[in-house]
């Protein structure tokens, strides 16, 4: 199956390694959270993490460059316990030095490596609307501590 952003291969993303569920891709599982945060101001506090630890999952969206940098910022923010804010300004500032951030190759013709993540966008989605608030924060904890 092949989607937007996700390759699934015997029904599992051939990035991270989350299990597609309800016919969902693991791309589609994300949207999900996105959609919720819209009903919860709390929830869309967590957006940069949210984004981040799905995208830190899937690099083949990246540069090296700009997979560096994504990961830089997580740990930063992560390790410094910075505000919303002052992350958002931060990736500005890093951005301006970044050629390209985004892969420049068509979804179908990037180099992925699979990768079984302790946590993924699935747990995300199992866990439902009422748990996405621990959930988040538990999946950026998990992520941290799988950067080293």
């Amino acid at each position: 199956m092949v989607d937007n952003r996700t390759v699934m291969e015997s029904g599992r993303c051939m990035e991270c390694g989350a299990e597609g569920i309800d016919g969902f891709s693991c791309y589609e599982l994300f949207g999900f959270p996105l959609v919720w945060e819209h009903n919860d101001p709390k929830l869309y506090d967590l957006h940069f993490w949210l984004v981040s630890c799905y995208m830190i999952q899937h690099p083949s969206n990246y540069t090296e460059e700009g997979y560096r940098q994504l990961v830089r910022l997580f740990i930063d923010a992560y390790d410094h316990d910075w505000d919303t804010a002052y992350i958002l300004k931060r990736n500005r500032e890093l951005m301006k030095n970044v050629d390209k951030l985004t892969n420049p190759l068509p979804n179908k013709d990037r180099q992925r490596k699979l990768a079984f993540w302790s946590m993924t966008i699935e747990d995300i989605y199992l866990g439902g609307e009422q748990q996405a608030i621990a959930n988040i924060i538990r999946w950026k904890k998990q992520i941290r501590h799988e950067l080293g």
